[in-house]
């Protein structure tokens, strides 16, 4: 099922090199970069993780992101994560918005103007040198799942006939690595001036919340044929809460959402109706449409009036 024009995936696999819960400022460099994505509009976003990553999924679990875990033991290479998320997200978005997280201080705008592309590839430069993050068209992702030689991304882009470019900003943080710590906090102050931003949680409620972040992300996963159990475990959303929640928006609605297959190792099975796939693209719709009125609101009355500096 089709989603969204745009899609993310942070790859948080390997902690040795990536670091995703380093603090920069008072949040982690992954909530950082989660921050970044939402505030352009991408959805859904891909966290590739590995080992050990309930720490991770605590400190993003009302975010409205998809864990994915990738299954290579140790500190597993980048292109399996990248791999990991186009994987899921081909077919249901447009282009892929990908980045590993640890390069967390490139900017919204950025992100925004990769977007104006329309090459296979889109990389993210600064001066002339390539950084990240990469937009990746649907098309492109499956010659990059396919791929098996050397070097990841580049070696995709080096050796195949997929069309590239280098979107040159103003915007030194794509270069910016976890490793060089100090010259992240020397950018914090232009970041999080950059990331400034009114935050709308939408969620659905009449006497109380019926459909939230989390339950959209698990109805999405459902569209996809995950069982419930998986569905969960990959949102971070209790099976139990998760069961509850999908009978009291059917009661409301009045119709039902998902087919139900009890039972089953993982669960049993479940899917969406036609009528939950014709709701659940109406909500997706109606939140793009919120989320970009309230951006071009609040710069018109707070940034551009200059009554925020």
């Amino acid at each position: 099922m089709h989603i969204s024009k745009v899609g993310g995936v942070i790859a948080a696999a390997n902690k040795r090199m990536a670091q995703p819960l380093l603090q920069i400022g008072t949040i982690s460099v992954i909530r950082r970069i989660v921050i970044t994505y939402q505030q352009a509009g991408i959805f859904p976003i891909i966290v590739v993780t590995g080992e050990d990553d309930d720490e991770i999924k605590w400190q993003l679990s009302n975010c409205g992101i998809i864990f994915m875990r990738n299954e290579e033991s140790g500190d597993p290479e980048l292109i399996t994560s990248a791999k990991t998320g186009l994987a899921y997200l081909h077919g249901k978005c447009d282009r892929v918005m990908f980045t590993p997280v640890n390069v967390p201080m490139f900017s919204p705008a950025t992100l925004l103007t990769l977007m104006e592309f329309d090459e296979d590839i889109v990389i993210a430069s600064h001066r002339g040198k390539g950084g990240h993050p990469i937009l990746i068209k649907d098309s492109a992702i499956p010659e990059i799942l396919d791929y098996k030689g050397e070097n990841g991304l580049r070696g995709v882009i080096a050796s195949s006939s997929l069309k590239s470019v280098r979107a040159d900003v103003d915007d030194k943080g794509v270069l910016m690595s976890v490793h060089n710590v100090e010259e992240l906090e020397a950018q914090l102050e232009e970041h999080n001036a950059a990331i400034l931003h009114p935050v709308l949680h939408m969620r659905m409620e009449r006497e109380s919340s019926f459909l939230n972040e989390r339950l959209k992300v698990l109805l999405f996963l459902l569209s996809d044929n995950y069982s419930i159990r998986k569905g969960c475990n990959c949102t971070g959303l209790a099976y139990s809460k998760a069961w509850e929640m999908i009978n009291q928006l059917e009661e409301i609605l009045g119709y039902p959402v998902v087919n139900r297959q009890r039972g089953g190792k993982g669960g049993g099975g479940a899917s969406l109706t036609e009528d939950g796939k014709r709701f659940l693209l109406a909500y997706q719709e109606f939140e793009e449409r919120i989320h970009t009125l309230a951006q071009r609101e609040f710069r018109k009355r707070f940034i551009d009036t200059g009554i925020i500096r």
